[in-house]
């Protein structure tokens, strides 16, 4: 923050202003746009250390196995992201990297994989099963990695089809810059003495993001949970289910609103003049906002948990980084989602449906594409629905230690 800060103060690094008189402007140098995207780089790093593990500490302090309430209030903290600090031991990420190496280093390797647990080994000195021994084994993590490692890598393989879901809920609400064009078209008075501004709209999200919070972790859970049995109300996998229909939903209110006011606006003459007021309220617009809101924080949360139950205790922090990095390649998707309906749509001389004049452009048919896309999407959650079952994380100890052998080879031959 401090090195943007600097680019807007020190003239060096500001960028020559252009008048409306200048044909041709001096532009940007390298050296500004170097300073400028290195701030940026700093505030994305600066982010994924902090907001990842700031969620997941937060959780770690309030949860107690041995309280029957446990859960319940988990459910919870996630409701609101609202320490006990655990020293690192070793790099996440170098061990899920041993365990891939490991693996691929044992991909020819064939063990039986029997009915009978004799071959299963247990850690605990208690346990009936005889564990291998640790002579003449070798040390080397890198061909031979520990089962933790290969835990963690087959739970993070195993999110990332539902991970994958979530794209879409970013994608739909990353729209704003469309949603300008229109308002800045539409009367926007609340009050004859008030207008709210064009760019201030997306508060309405953020208003039935909080509002949704509330009412769900104050009312809804209570309520839903006496049906379901489930200490959250709904399932974690009902909850992104149901936001990827209400995301659905927001984008055929938009396309159903567009096209709405560009009929107006070519009824009242405005066809060449996309600055022109339509005789249509932008109040329109809130519900596909509210929509959008209630989306995102239903989604995110029951994201976030959903990971944060499957995943390892030195995994915890990849369930809240994951989401972010959701949202960062739903960007990347958003603008090459752009850059493709621009080019297609305005091709033969054709006007583009993203056409900066929107009252010739047909930005209604883009909402319609992104209610497709969401509509696909999720039938594909559907399809991964079915290869998820609950009760994975309760399978036999026997069967994830001979599945595991299996795969990286963890016995000594």
């Amino acid at each position: 923050m401090i090195i943007l800060w600097l680019t807007a103060i020190i003239p060096q690094l500001k960028f020559s202003p252009c008048s409306q008189f200048q044909h041709v402007c001096d532009g940007t140098t390298a050296v500004q746009l170097l300073v400028l995207f290195s701030s940026f780089g700093f505030i994305s790093l600066g982010a994924g250390f902090i907001r990842p593990c700031s969620i997941i500490f937060g959780a770690d302090q309030l949860e107690e196995k041995e309280n029957p309430e446990n859960q319940k209030l988990i459910e919870s903290y996630f409701n609101c992201r609202l320490w006990r600090t655990l020293k690192a031991k070793e790099s996440l990420f170098i061990g899920l990297l041993q365990a891939v190496i490991a693996a691929f280093r044992k991909r020819n390797s064939s063990l039986p994989l029997t009915d009978s647990c004799d071959d299963c080994y247990y850690r605990p000195r208690e346990s009936e099963l005889l564990a291998p021994s640790n002579d003449f084994r070798t040390s080397n993590p890198w061909s031979l990695c520990s089962v933790e490692h290969a835990e963690s890598l087959k739970a993070l393989i195993r999110v990332l089809p539902v991970w994958s879901t979530g794209f879409m809920i970013f994608v739909t609400a990353r729209q704003f810059s469309f949603s300008v064009f229109q308002t800045k078209t539409m009367d926007r008075h609340i009050f004859p003495q008030f207008e709210v501004p064009e760019a201030s709209f997306s508060v309405f999200m953020m208003i039935a993001f909080t509002i949704w919070i509330i009412i769900y972790d104050s009312v809804l859970v209570s309520l839903l949970s006496k049906y379901t049995g489930w200490p959250g109300g709904l399932s974690r996998v009902i909850r992104m289910g149901t936001v990827l229909i209400v995301s659905c939903m927001s984008m055929v209110f938009s396309a159903i609103t567009e096209s709405v006011r560009r009929q107006r606006a070519i009824e009242e003459g405005h066809e060449d003049d996309p600055s022109a007021i339509v005789n249509m309220s932008a109040m329109w617009l809130v519900p596909q906002y509210a929509l959008l809101g209630v989306a995102e924080a239903a989604h995110g949360i029951g994201q976030i948990e959903f990971f944060y139950s499957l995943f390892p205790k030195s995994m915890s922090s990849i369930a809240s980084a994951m989401y972010t990095t959701g949202t960062a390649a739903s960007s990347l998707i958003v603008s090459i989602l752009v850059s493709g309906v621009d080019c297609l749509s305005s091709t033969g001389r054709k006007t583009s449906w993203l056409a900066t004049n929107i009252n010739r452009g047909h930005l209604d048919y883009y909402f319609w594409l992104l209610t497709f896309l969401s509509l696909l999407n999720f039938l594909y959650f559907l399809v991964v629905c079915r290869f998820y079952e609950p009760g994975n994380g309760q399978i036999s100890r026997c069967f994830m230690n001979l599945a595991m052998v299996r795969s990286v080879g963890y016995l000594t031959r």
